[in-house]
């Protein structure tokens, strides 16, 4: 058993990083900037501000990207703190391979793959929505066993129903795409982004400059129509209001789903 609880000195992890085998430093201080802003900018904000706000927060959406948005902050700063602790590749991993052990490290391993796992196959299926709505526009339509996933998650019901479809043909063609930019190389990777981002951020600007005309405070009553909780716990619901399939609804349920519009920080430590 002591094994499992067995850190990697810090010593160690930097002998590992010497010689030819050691990854390459090309991203600047700009490139790193637009990885985690390009991580940031995306699904959480284009996809799930819209639902969050209809379905789980209301008004009281904006105090809920402002808790997660704290909340990351420092998350972020205790990457920051680690990645100049542990100056190496394998971000969350090698952070806990050296100080909490072996078990803790491997569990955290398998954390970070399953959170880009869910987290690439929520963006790839929020882009295919856009990407259909936009074919729609030009008069083409998919053919509806490849619009979506075969099964999706019926709140009303309280559990997942069939859709009819067999598979998401324009979220596995854009995970495609994006798995060869990334297999290219982190340098190419890193300029598709820095490009990808200065069309995210003109989409942002230009909804903000238009927006500012459409507001509308009468939109804001009630605030907080679901309340300021929203709270579970190991999926056991704790506290304020929840729908019919248990999940909770409120401001820091909003805070709880827009937090994945924030992340980005793991991602800029790890090449850092």
């Amino acid at each position: 058993m002591s094994n499992l609880f067995t850190r990697k000195p810090l010593e160690i992890l930097l002998d590992e990083m010497k010689g030819e085998h050691r990854l390459r430093r090309v991203l600047g201080p700009i490139q790193l900037t637009s990885l985690g802003i390009g991580a940031i900018i995306g699904a959480g904000i284009f996809v799930a501000t819209g639902a969050a706000a209809h379905n789980v927060g209301g008004p009281a959406l904006m105090l809920s990207y402002t808790v997660a948005g704290i909340t990351c902050v420092f998350a972020a700063l205790c990457y920051a703190e680690f990645a100049s602790m542990v100056p190496v590749a394998g971000s969350a991993y090698t952070y806990a391979y050296a100080t909490l052990g072996e078990l803790f490290a491997w569990i955290i391993g398998w954390d970070l793959v399953l959170e880009y796992a869910v987290g690439s196959a929520t963006v790839a299926t929020g882009w295919s929505g856009y990407f259909q709505n936009v074919l729609a526009k030009i008069g083409i339509v998919l053919p509806a066993t490849l619009q979506s996933s075969p099964w999706r998650y019926d709140v009303a019901a309280g559990h997942l129903v069939r859709t009819g479809s067999f598979i998401n043909l324009p979220a596995v063609v854009i995970v495609m795409i994006i798995t060869v930019i990334l297999v290219k190389g982190i340098q190419e990777s890193a300029s598709f982004n820095a490009a990808m981002v200065m069309v995210k951020l003109a989409a942002v600007l230009f909804v903000i400059g238009v927006g500012v005309f459409y507001i509308d405070p009468a939109n804001w009553h009630p605030f907080a129509p679901y309340g300021w909780t929203g709270i579970n716990f190991f999926g056991k619901h704790v506290a304020g209001q929840a729908d019919p399939g248990g999940s909770p609804l409120g401001m820091l349920a909003g805070a709880s789903i827009i937090f994945f519009a924030y992340i980005g920080f793991d991602s800029v430590s790890t090449p850092t």
